[in-house]
């Protein structure tokens, strides 16, 4: 079993950066595909953001692409992703998942391919 961990959430103006932080305990992260996702009230769990197991990999959805950049420290069992130039419309819950298979089906928006979730932490991104 492996136990997630979202922090580093809050309310920040636009233009503004957060970085948020996802700490695995249990097991050792290095076996994980990790990604982010967000949900907004109302709407649906978006894919957001997917490091590799190595870390050599990433992607983004388009929306975030220059602005978020996902790292991973598996020493520290931490998987990060940093946020600049928020947006309101960035205000969401967010959320870290970790897939043991790195083949998703369906590819990387699919959230059945996640096998483990994280409570979630909140960003509010003020006008």
């Amino acid at each position: 079993q492996v136990q997630l961990v979202e922090s580093g959430g809050g309310l920040v103006q636009a233009g503004g950066s957060l970085r948020l932080s996802c700490t695995a305990s249990g097991r050792a992260f290095s076996g994980y595909v990790v990604a982010w996702f967000r949900q907004a009230p109302g709407k649906e769990r978006d894919f957001v953001a997917l490091i590799s197991r190595s870390g050599g990999s990433t992607s983004y959805t388009d929306s975030v692409k220059g602005r978020f950049t996902i790292s991973r420290d598996d020493a520290k069992n931490t998987v990060y992703l940093q946020m600049n130039s928020l947006k309101p419309e960035d205000t969401a819950v967010y959320y870290c998942a970790a897939s043991i298979n790195p083949y998703l089906v369906g590819g990387r928006a699919n959230i059945n391919n996640y096998n483990y979730w994280g409570r979630g932490t909140q960003v509010t991104v003020s006008s």
